[in-house]
Formats: C-alpha cells, sequence, structure tokens
C-alpha cells in the first residue's frame, strides 16, 4: 500500500482516537472546504493495492460531515464529493461485504450491510441532492458514514461476529490472498 501523501494530508490510522470522533455539521461550503476536498480525493488516489474507494474527514484528522467516494457513472468511476451524508432508510436485504479500511492497513472483515440506501447530501456546489444508492455504491457510502460517526468497519463485523483476515500478497497469477486471524 502506497501511504504517499499530499503536502498537508495524511491517512490517520487506528487506534488513534480523532477515528471516534462524531463528526459536527458543516455550516458552510467555501473554498477551504473545496480545496480540502480535492486533497482528499488526490489522497485516495494514492492508494493502489488495494484501490482506494473513499475517504472520510475524520480519516485526515478532521471533525465535519463529509468524505469522497469512488462512484459508478455513466462516464465511469468519479470521485464525488458528500457534504453532510444522511441515510434515509436502507432496504432490509442485506449483504456480506469484504471490506478493507484505508485507516486499517492490511486487515479485512466481512460486514453485512444493506444492499439499497435512500440518501440525502450536498454536493460541493452546494446542491441538496436525495437519491438511491445500490450494491457498492450504498456499501461504501455506509462505510463512510459510519467513519462520520466514529465507527469503523471492524466494530461493525466484531458486532456481527464476522470474520477478519490478513492480506498476505498476490499469488503468482496476480490473485489477492488472506489469511483468516482472530482479533
Amino acid at each position: 500500500m502506497n501511504n504517499s501523501t499530499t503536502p498537508s494530508m495524511k491517512v490517520v490510522n487506528a487506534p488513534d482516537l480523532r477515528l471516534r470522533i462524531k463528526t459536527k455539521s458543516v455550516k458552510k461550503i467555501n473554498q477551504g472546504l473545496i480545496q480540502t476536498l480535492k486533497d482528499m480525493v488526490k489522497l485516495t488516489k494514492t492508494f493502489k493495492d488495494p484501490e482506494g474507494v473513499g475517504l472520510a474527514s475524520t480519516q485526515v484528522g478532521l471533525r465535519e460531515s463529509f468524505f469522497v467516494a469512488k462512484f459508478a457513472t455513466k462516464k465511469g468511476r468519479k470521485f464525488a464529493s458528500i457534504i453532510n451524508p444522511k441515510i434515509l432508510s436502507t432496504s432490509k436485504k442485506t449483504k456480506k461485504y469484504f471490506e478493507g479500511c484505508l485507516s486499517i492497513p492490511n486487515i479485512w472483515g466481512e460486514v453485512k450491510r444493506a444492499t439499497q440506501i435512500k440518501v440525502s447530501y450536498q454536493n460541493s456546489d452546494g446542491r441538496q441532492v436525495t437519491e438511491t444508492l445500490k450494491g457498492v455504491q450504498a456499501w461504501i457510502f455506509q462505510h463512510e458514514v459510519d467513519h462520520l460517526n466514529g465507527i469503523l468497519f471492524s466494530d461493525r463485523c466484531l458486532e456481527q461476529k464476522g470474520k477478519f483476515y490478513r492480506f498476505t500478497g498476490k499469488d503468482e497469477i496476480g490473485t489477492e490472498t488472506f489469511q483468516e486471524i482472530t482479533i
């Protein structure tokens, strides 16, 4: 994993208590916030193996409610800025996802999450967005909102009695390999 940083920003790793902070709403979208969101996207893009697909404000030591996430669009996958997110409703149907986190390097776990969610948030233009997310996009959104509430995927995994795994590398054909671990 590449842990390169933008000049003033780096990912906070567990057990740093800043990851446990419940964030406050963003009151005003200004140029400082826009630049922070851009820096977070740049930082997330430095993680290649595994690829970074989302980064919450708490993961860079900040206390306001926002994150960046790589979502599928009609033009391919691109990063979105999500400010003051709320999950309005969740489907009863859940799926177990194999989750990792940039703040808990090389550890993965099985976490059950809703397969569809209705959400509300502001984009970086300040426009209020309400939409339904499904599949991977719903999973990423839930994972990042957990961060904004001081919850890590490992907490969800433990409460659901899921299994944990350590990334051990890649085999001769490039398939990622994992070993089950006890926490």
